[in-house]
């Protein structure tokens, strides 16, 4: 059976975890060097760092170049955050540019910032979706006709090595339609955020969240909460998310970084937990977890 570009969709579909780490620099030749990444995705931090299409277009090009994977990609996943939140529609819609210049460039999804309001999560997965798209809109799912224009497939297509016509059909959100190839993400990082974890979690084409500690903790009145232990505040709101996650049925990203602990404690602690996307990983990290649990 011919793999899906986007690998991470497989190992979420067979239940495993998967490990991530950041991009570095956007650059060609780094692109090439993290073509062979331990990782099974990449990040793209345009929340924090300058929002750099060009760099992201070189490296994107690199990735592919530099493939196929170590296990038979065409070439690794990349996923972006963007510099805008995603606190109301309103916001969602007038950055929706930035939706569209990351997709062009042929990343695998997006990991949406403050995600606060499920009106705004739907109108973060309308501005993904291309407009034939109808599965989950109206009565579906309540989500309004996919927003993504015209014009900007041919360069991810080419990326991904098939047709314009191919690339539209399977640049959908998973799991909302079973054949796409984005994954789209929460971050659920703050008091609001919590209150409406319940309702944004489950809006349809969202694949995961994350609780967001060090935003989570600031929000809660504490200047530095990112890691255990926490106060009751923050355990509180992580149980909320990570139960919003599972009723929806999308995966869980989470860090845990306990000073009491080994690192395989804590990462041991985390996969016990159910935790499916582990922050704050690397190389041996990733080597432990498929000690404790093995892939097929």
């Amino acid at each position: 059976m011919a793999k899906r570009i986007n690998r991470c969709i497989d190992l979420m579909e067979a239940g495993h975890p998967i490990y991530y780490t950041g991009a570095g620099e956007l650059t060609y030749e780094n692109g090439k060097a993290q073509s062979q990444t331990w990782a099974d995705f990449l990040i793209v931090d345009f929340e924090k760092d300058p929002f750099d299409v060009v760099g992201l277009n070189q490296f994107m090009q690199g990735i592919v170049d530099g493939g196929p994977t170590p296990d038979g990609y065409r070439m690794a996943t990349v996923l972006a955050t963007l510099p805008s939140n995603a606190k109301t529609r309103n916001e969602v819609e007038a950055n929706a540019w930035q939706v569209r210049h990351v997709l062009s460039a042929g990343v695998h999804g997006i990991l949406h910032t403050h995600a606060r309001q499920a009106d705004a999560v739907q109108a973060f997965v309308e501005q993904v979706r291309w407009p034939f798209q109808t599965v989950g809109v109206g009565r579906d799912g309540g989500l309004s006709q996919g927003q993504r224009g015209a014009g900007g497939q041919a360069k991810p297509a080419a990326l991904w090595g098939m047709t314009p016509q191919e690339y539209v059909k399977v640049s959908d959100p998973w799991p909302l339609n079973p054949d796409g190839e984005l994954i789209l993400g929460l971050k659920l990082e703050d008091r609001e955020c919590v209150a409406n974890a319940e309702f944004t979690a489950a809006v349809p084409g969202i694949s995961f969240a994350e609780w967001g500690p060090g935003d989570m903790g600031m929000s809660y009145g504490f200047s530095d909460a990112h890691d255990p232990p926490y106060p009751e505040e923050m355990d509180q709101a992580r149980l909320k998310v990570r139960a919003a996650c599972d009723k929806a049925g999308i995966g869980f990203l989470c860090s845990w970084h306990d000073p009491n602990m080994s690192e395989e404690e804590n990462l041991k602690y985390m996969l016990d937990w159910g935790v499916k996307i582990v922050s704050g990983g690397n190389a041996t990290v990733k080597e432990m977890g498929l000690k404790i649990k093995p892939r097929n």
